[in-house]
């Protein structure tokens, strides 16, 4: 029951975070890039060729002190139905998406390849991947295009999106681990998307969900120990 009553407690923080969030614009930048260092934003990372003009990025990190393969095993094992995403339970449940947050290592997610999903919802496609290197990166890569690749400038149908969500880990040094999330998209720029895709409304929820989704990593990580786990 405690651990109940955490989540949801949990879940209203959030919910404040994100009403907060889009009545303070002016912050955008500062949530766009939370825990980023300006090197890591300018940086270039595995999938950012998926998406060489997005209209909407954001680049979040955070230092793990423990090393990069006890990291590891609790990223490779997130996804509904999976490990989940260590983030605001209480509100992904509100709206269906049936995550449970996982507190140990689940060997039976230990694996991914490319072509492989992990979604966000049980009713919803999941995100496929695109790009994985154990130990080191996942990108994930969802585009409803169903035709030639557009062209910067070029003409898109209306229901045209693309997003990237990349997990990159960077080791800093033995017992310490940088882990830089990024998310790009790009989308017919018309109102519908903006709205649907784009900073306005976008920016807020993610953000919030995803400084969560860090902090979350780290805490499981470190108080797993320094003993060093493999996939």
């Amino acid at each position: 029951m405690a651990s109940k009553w955490k989540t949801v407690r949990e879940g209203l923080v959030g919910a404040s975070i994100m009403a907060l969030s889009l009545i303070t614009p002016f912050l955008n930048r500062r949530r766009r890039y939370w825990g980023a260092t300006d090197a890591e934003i300018q940086r270039t990372l595995p999938g950012d060729d998926l998406i060489p003009h997005p209209k909407w990025q954001y680049t979040n990190a955070i230092t793990i002190e423990a090393h990069i393969t006890n990291v590891w095993p609790w990223l490779v094992q997130i996804g509904q139905g999976r490990g989940g995403f260590y983030s605001y339970e209480w509100l992904e449940n509100l709206i269906g998406c049936d995550i449970h947050n996982a507190n140990q290592i689940i060997q039976e997610f230990q694996h991914l390849e490319i072509g492989d999903s992990v979604r966000l919802h049980p009713e919803m496609p999941g995100y496929p991947v695109a790009i994985v290197e154990p130990g080191r990166v996942i990108v994930l890569n969802a585009d409803t295009r169903t035709g030639p690749t557009p062209v910067p400038g070029g003409t898109k149908s209306e229901d045209y999106y693309v997003s990237t969500w990349v997990f990159f880990l960077d080791k800093l040094e033995e017992q310490k681990t940088r882990l830089i999330s990024r998310l790009r998209s790009d989308y017919n720029p018309r109102m519908r998307n903006k709205l649907l895709y784009g900073p306005c409304l976008v920016e807020p929820i993610s953000t919030a969900m995803q400084r969560k989704m860090l902090l979350g990593i780290k805490q499981r990580v470190e108080a797993a120990g320094t003993r060093l786990v493999t996939a």
